[in-house]
């Protein structure tokens, strides 16, 4: 009997498998474990947010795979609040956290085998894992000359502020690559899921104006409220932008059983509603950053880009896994840059999600 691999064959390994060794170096350390690899949020979910889940626990029918009409209105508010954009014209669905979408969006929209799809050349893992699981053909380029004259290419990935970087991509930029787009018919799906937490650098939306022409033909932007509630346990994301594009993803997803629970919208709805607890968020993870850019710093790494987002990604002039194994030995676990793709070869990335309390250790640990 003649069997077709198995979908996972096209697959890399998973890039967190192979930090296990890594991680147990780390693990053994005398002091315990300072993790800085995944970006695991630790602190706690806001009681706003808890209390409308709680309340909402009572759900024994069947959600609405395109949100409650509350939700609905509460994702087109933030939208416009925090990228921008307007509310008019605009299609928006919840989605089970922002990774499911990012992988099945090549599949979701009718990306196969004769396709080719854009991502940056150091990137989250997952938007090539989706273009490979829907068969299609991954280039990567920072440059869109450098793809070429191909009509190949159905859907383009940016991503502002950038996982792994920080980079902070400006208007002007992702204006040419919405224009390129266009011109030849392709998507543009924008992760945005770190635009909340610019640094030095202010982070622009695929949505507001000066990008996208007051027209959202074409895009797509792609958010999460795992960093900036601490709801990564939630899985609550969302997806905003074409409504043509939006209403194919939502007949297919009504399909393939892609909901929401209905007490996870109701906590959307608190969630994004309420700035005052993303404030805060947001100021514990400057003041972590700020430690951690200090004490790798003073120990000798450069930190580059940066700017924005969750993550510092820095260097020692060496091979990535030489940089994972001499901070394991010193009970810290970072993430290595070889998982983004070739041109992160020597460097690693620093999430900026631990507790105030092991974020203060790691100066001590580089320089034991």
């Amino acid at each position: 009997m003649n069997r077709s691999a198995p979908v996972s064959a096209r697959l890399p390994e998973f890039t967190w498998d192979s930090l296990d060794a890594a991680a147990a170096l780390a693990a053994a350390h005398p002091e315990g474990l300072v993790n800085l690899s995944m970006g695991t949020p630790v602190d706690p979910v806001p009681p706003v947010i808890r209390a409308a889940l709680a309340d909402a626990s009572d759900a024994p029918g069947y959600p609405l795979t395109a949100g409650t009409p509350a939700l609905r209105d509460a994702i087109a508010a933030w939208v416009s609040r925090a990228c921008g954009a307007r509310p008019d014209g605009l299609g928006v669905l919840p989605t089970i956290g922002s990774k499911e979408l990012v992988a099945w969006l090549p599949t979701l929209l009718g990306v196969g085998p004769d396709d080719v799809v854009v991502v940056p050349p150091i990137a989250y893992p997952t938007y090539a894992d989706g273009a490979l699981l829907a068969g299609a053909t991954v280039v990567r380029a920072d440059s869109l000359t450098a793809v070429g004259p191909t009509s190949r290419v159905r859907l383009v990935w940016i991503n502002s502020p950038g996982n792994p970087t920080g980079r902070v991509l400006p208007a002007a930029h992702l204006r040419k690559v919405v224009d390129w787009a266009r011109e030849r018919g392709a998507l543009v799906a924008s992760d945005e899921c770190y635009l909340p937490l610019g640094w030095s650098a202010e982070p622009v939306s695929v949505l507001s104006p000066e990008v996208c022409g007051g027209s959202y033909e074409g895009v797509l932007a792609v958010h999460s409220l795992s960093k900036r509630s601490n709801l990564a346990g939630y899985r609550a994301g969302f997806v905003a932008g074409d409504p043509a594009l939006v209403a194919e993803l939502l007949k297919v997803r009504k399909h393939a059983g892609m909901i929401v629970p209905a007490p996870v919208q109701a906590a959307m709805v608190a969630a994004l509603g309420d700035e005052r607890h993303a404030d805060a968020q947001r100021e514990r993870y400057r003041a972590r950053r700020e430690a951690l850019h200090a004490a790798f710093t003073a120990a000798g790494f450069t930190v580059e880009h940066s700017e924005a987002g969750l993550y510092l990604w820095i260097t020692r002039g060496e091979d990535c896994w030489a940089t994972v194994d001499w901070l394991a030995r010193r009970g810290i676990l970072v993430a290595a840059g070889a998982f983004y793709g070739p041109g992160g070869g020597q460097h690693v990335r620093v999430a900026l999600t631990e507790s105030d309390e092991n974020v203060a250790a790691v100066a001590g640990r580089l320089t034991a």
